[in-house]
Formats: structure tokens, sequence, C-alpha cells
């Protein structure tokens, strides 16, 4: 099956840097603060674990970036290269070694009552996406298919959101 969509897993309507930076010459100061968090599923059996890594704005829920991958330090650091391009001012996250190894400490904030948001997002995936159900008979069978069908979500529904 090959599948024509490939979703953008750095959210393109946010301002990054550059944009940021020209907007301090009108003396406007853009900043995000973002809560992280990852959330599990399976591809073909329970034994294989495929983890979603995803940041989002705290002040408007949007994603910032996304990463599929295993539950290491590998894939939190390719979910932090993404999110390079934004000035991110403040990191909230639950207590994963992750975070605490591979986030500047000074902008790093470990607690559970500033990652509220982004947990009842978790479940908000898990609602609206069967396969995401702990419990299911619908599972994916294909790691390219499980991350893309995740991707268009994300895009569809969580990059921007309309008044």
């Amino acid at each position: 099956m090959r599948l024509k969509k490939t979703p953008s897993e750095i959210n393109p309507y946010l301002l990054d840097k550059v944009e940021a930076g020209l907007l301090r010459e009108l003396d406007v100061e853009i900043a995000y603060n973002v809560e992280m968090d990852e959330f599990w599923s399976f591809v073909g059996n329970k034994k294989n674990r495929r983890w979603t890594w995803y940041a989002i704005d705290r002040s408007s829920g949007l994603v910032v970036a996304w990463q599929n991958g295993k539950r290491d330090n590998e894939t939190c650091k390719k979910l932090l290269d993404k999110m390079k391009c934004f000035p991110i001012n403040r990191y909230f996250t639950d207590d994963w070694a992750s975070y605490s190894s591979l986030l500047p400490a000074d902008k790093h904030v470990i607690s559970k009552a500033y990652t509220w948001k982004i947990e009842r997002l978790n479940l908000t995936f898990r609602t609206h996406l069967k396969r995401l159900c702990r419990k299911t008979i619908c599972f994916s069978k294909s790691e390219q298919v499980h991350d893309k069908l995740i991707g268009i979500y994300i895009e569809k529904n969580l990059y921007q959101r309309t008044p």
C-alpha cells in the first residue's frame, strides 16, 4: 500500500525564530511556553509499542511539533531538533529522564500541575483515533501507515484552529 500524503512534523502556522526576530524590530516579543509528553500505541501486536512524542503551545493548545519512535533519548532528541526553529521560553514536562537529560535546566519545569492540557490531549487522541485505544481490535499493521495516520490527524486538527 502506498500513501500519497506525507504529513509535516513541524507546525508551519507558528512563528519561527526568523519571523520573531523581524517582529522584535516592532517591539513585539514572541516566545512559546510548551508542554511536552508522549503516549504509546502499538503496531501489529502489543509487544511492538510505538511512541508518539509531541509538544503543544500552552496558551493556544496547538501542536508545535511531533515525532514517532521509541521511548528513548534518540526520539526525544529528534523532536527537540525539530523545535529549534521556534523561540521557546519554557518547557513543561513530567519527570521522564529523557527530558531532564536533554532540555536546558534553566528553561525546564517538571510538574504535573503544568502538563494538564497535554495530558487531556492524549485522551482526545485515543478517543478520536480508534487504533490508539489500548483495548481494541482495530490496530495498525505497518509503522509507516501508523505514523502517517497520526501525522495527518495532527495536521488536520491540531496545527491551526479557525474561530
